[in-house]
């Protein structure tokens, strides 16, 4: 990302007498702008040196650097007690203030595991957050895909549940997956328990890339069946390891060793820098993520290839090996994973043989990733270009915002605002208005209450005015949406309505002007119309999902909450006893009374309001 030197530089720090008051001792340093932003956060094992580095040869330090170092205004330090801590604090302090010189990476979610569980009959599930010591966890995985193919792959050879407790609890009889021979049923009694162990145990080994053992065991069990005259489970034991040893063929990536291991590749192309992540667990490819990095120019390739490893593996768990395609110094990083993790950590620049294969391989995903960033800016690019054309709109017109309203026969009532800036949806911006006081399925009411409330907020100071709106609607909705802005001084805001037309079909939308009233319809492959759909298709399903979520609490909560005798925490123990509230309906007196805290009488009283 280039950034533009100010028309007005900051008066010059006084460096020497900065550099007299600090101490040659490991810490963190902020340099801070003229208006008190942080420019840029970085470590020190001698933090007078360090900081008088950059002051003394200017010449030296790259582009992205000199830049940053004719802005500062002011330094604060802070003293550590060894450089190990100092990169703690320094990747602390660079996530929490994002400065726009530091080469930053965003990761927004943590990783996904599979969780096999510590029930009696254990359940394979997609996890992520917070880890239980009740349970086992295999991964991390780079994405929520790769674990849920990896639980499909498991139902196949291995036949465990996946369901949840409240369902597993209450079956009277095997579900569709076990009639597809993906479950053997251990809800109805159909598996005892030493062999669901057995399968269990099984797919743990395979998780872990114990192939062999597998296979030996599943031969085991098979000829077993085959003495005892059980042709049925030995037919089903020769599927499985057919099964499995197909399984094993499919993989992109295979080692020799159950090896754990990440591989990191980064690649400049195009005025981009990319860094792949490819996770190999047990010696199998389980997928892979590519990252970009904000802040940085080409020729920081080296820094951005540090500024991953520090910000991404001190923040998530990091296996025995990290193989990367660059040449850096990662001692002390080294050092401190290892510290952390309570066994070696090794980071392994520039590897050979077969660990170079997949180097090459990460290399190779980075690129198509560049590519595929390219071509979508592009099209993006030349989508907004064209509407800008359609619509008569400046070129500065860049960051758009439309409103949806979604409900089911007035009840439960969401409005959507989503954002598009920047060539992409910004996810983080959206924003839902829960609509309350109007009249049940006053759509017109709604989009005013929701345009209010989000552009009151921007006039008082919350947020970026947007360039233009579009509004999800005809002329009524539009008209509203005119009062709202003009009451609250932001005429200038262009306004458009999305109408679906006549026939209400995808690429018969009319697009209404609210400043002359003009009516245009573009034809259904015009880029400008492709751009329309995209966001407001995103802010109808934004909505939808909304008002589902709304829906549905309120719709579970307030049946039972007119239930004289019934608190919240009765609540949750009878929708968690009963999976959902049709399970409660469905209830006998009898079942209703096992519930903890729900006494025979009360029973009675919830069948009765009930049915």
């Amino acid at each position: 990302m280039t950034a533009d030197i100010p028309e007005h530089q900051p008066d010059p720090i006084p460096l020497d007498e900065v550099l007299a008051h600090l101490p040659h001792r490991p810490g963190v340093y902020r340099m801070i702008g003229a208006t008190g932003d942080v420019l840029y956060v970085g470590k020190a094992l001698d933090l007078r040196k360090r900081v008088a580095s950059y002051f003394q040869k200017t010449e030296a330090l790259s582009p992205r650097i000199q830049l940053m170092v004719s802005q500062v205004a002011s330094i604060d330090t802070t003293v550590t007690r060894s450089e190990a801590e100092a990169l703690l604090l320094e990747n602390n302090l660079i996530k929490s203030l994002t400065p726009r010189y530091n080469i930053l990476y965003r990761d927004d979610k943590s990783y996904p595991y599979l969780v096999v569980t510590g029930h009696r009959f254990p359940r394979l599930a997609f996890h992520r957050g917070s880890l239980d010591k009740q349970n086992r966890y295999f991964g991390p995985f780079p994405s929520a895909s790769a674990v849920r193919e990896s639980i499909q792959l498991l139902q196949k050879v291995f036949r465990l549940r996946t369901c949840r407790d409240t369902v597993y609890a209450n079956r009277s009889r095997p579900c569709l997956l076990h009639q597809i021979h993906r479950c053997t049923a251990p809800c109805v009694g159909l598996v005892d328990e030493a062999a669901y162990a057995l399968d269990v145990r099984d797919a743990a080994l395979f998780l872990e890339g114990r192939h062999d053992e597998v296979l030996q065991s599943l031969e085991a069990r098979m000829a077993d069946a085959a003495e005892q005259f059980e042709y049925e489970d030995a037919a089903l034991y020769r599927d499985q390891i057919r099964s499995l040893k197909s399984i094993r063929a499919r993989q992109f990536v295979t080692s020799s060793k159950a090896l754990d291991a990440d591989v990191v590749a980064v690649v400049r192309e195009q005025g981009l820098i990319a860094v792949n992540l490819v996770m190999i667990r047990g010696g199998i490819h389980r997928g892979d993520r590519t990252f970009f990095a904000q802040n940085a120019r080409e020729e920081d390739e080296i820094d951005a290839v540090d500024a991953f490893l520090a910000q991404h593996y001190l923040s998530t768990p990091v296996p025995a090996v990290v193989y990367v395609n660059r040449g850096v110094d990662t001692g002390l990083l080294s050092t401190l994973l290892s510290e952390r993790q309570g066994n070696p950590v090794q980071i392994q620049p520039n590897p050979t043989g077969e660990r170079r294969v997949w180097v090459d391989m990460a290399e190779q995903n980075a690129r198509l990733a560049i590519g595929q960033r390219v071509a979508t800016h592009q099209a993006q690019e030349a989508r907004l270009s064209a509407l800008h054309e359609v619509l008569a709109l400046p070129d500065s017109v860049q960051r758009i915002e439309c409103f949806d309203i979604s409900h089911t026969m007035g009840e439960a009532t969401v409005a959507s605002c989503v954002v598009y800036d920047q060539g992409g949806m910004r996810n983080s911006e959206y924003r839902r208005f829960n609509i309350t006081g109007i009249t049940p399925g006053d759509d017109y009411a709604a989009m005013e209450q929701a345009l209010d409330r989000r552009y009151r907020r921007i006039v008082n100071g919350e947020g970026q005015l947007p360039d233009l709106v579009l509004i999800d609607g005809g002329r009524g909705q539009l008209g509203r949406a005119v009062t709202v802005m003009q009451g609250l001084g932001l005429d200038e805001v262009p306004l458009v309505g999305v109408a679906k037309g006549e026939e209400r079909k995808p690429g018969l939308e009319q697009l209404i002007l609210a400043e002359t009233g003009e009516i245009v319809q573009l034809r259904s492959d015009h880029p400008a119309l492709h751009l329309i759909q995209q966001i407001r298709d995103e802010a109808h399903r934004f909505a939808i999902t909304g008002h589902r979520m709304r829906r549905a609490k309120t719709r579970t909560q307030s049946t039972l909450e007119t239930i004289d005798g019934i608190g919240a925490k009765r609540r949750q123990r009878l929708l968690a006893r009963f999976g959902g509230l049709k399970g409660v309906v469905a209830a006998s007196v009898d079942e209703l009374a096992q519930v903890d805290g729900i006494s025979r009488q009360l029973a009675e009283r919830i069948y009765q309001q009930l049915h």
